[in-house]
C-alpha cells in the first residue's frame, strides 16, 4: 500500500494532502487504482492522480436547447408540415413503417436524418390521437 503523499506547504508539512490541503485536489486512496512502481504487470507505472477535466463546451454540439426548441414547435405550429411529410405520415397511419422510411430517405438523403424524421412524425400521430381520445 502506498502512503499519501505530504503536503509541502502545511505549516508542519505532515498533512496528508487527501483530507485537508487546500492546494491540491487529490483523490482518497480507496478511490485511486493501486499503482506499483514497478514496469511490468497490470498496474505498472508510477502512481499518479488521475487530472479530473471539465467536460468540453463541444461535447453538447446538437443538443437540443430550450430556445431551439421553442422556436421549432413555433414554426411548425404557424407552418404546418411540408407535403412529403403529409405523405409520410399517410403511410404512417395505415401501418406501412418501412415504405414510410424509405421515401422520407429518398425525400431528406440520409438514412439517420430519416430514422429520426419518421420518429419524430409517429411520435406527431401519437400525440394527435392522444388528444383526440381525449376530447372524446
Amino acid at each position: 500500500f502506498i502512503t499519501p503523499p505530504l503536503c509541502s506547504s502545511s505549516p508542519s508539512g505532515l498533512t496528508p494532502l487527501v483530507s485537508v490541503c487546500p492546494h491540491a485536489c487529490v483523490l482518497s486512496p480507496a478511490d485511486m487504482a493501486i499503482r506499483y512502481p514497478m514496469a511490468v504487470g497490470l498496474n505498472k507505472g508510477h502512481p499518479v492522480t488521475k487530472n479530473v477535466t471539465a467536460p468540453k463546451h463541444s461535447r453538447r454540439r446538437g443538443r437540443l436547447t430550450k430556445h431551439s426548441k421553442f422556436v421549432r414547435d413555433m414554426i411548425r405550429e404557424v407552418c404546418g408540415f411540408a407535403p412529403y411529410e403529409r405523405r409520410a405520415m399517410e403511410l404512417l397511419k395505415v401501418s406501412k413503417d418501412k415504405r414510410a422510411l424509405k421515401f422520407i430517405k429518398k425525400r431528406i438523403g440520409t438514412h439517420i436524418r430519416a430514422k429520426r424524421k419518421r420518429e419524430e412524425l409517429s411520435n406527431v400521430l401519437a400525440a394527435m390521437r392522444k388528444a383526440a381520445a381525449k376530447k372524446d
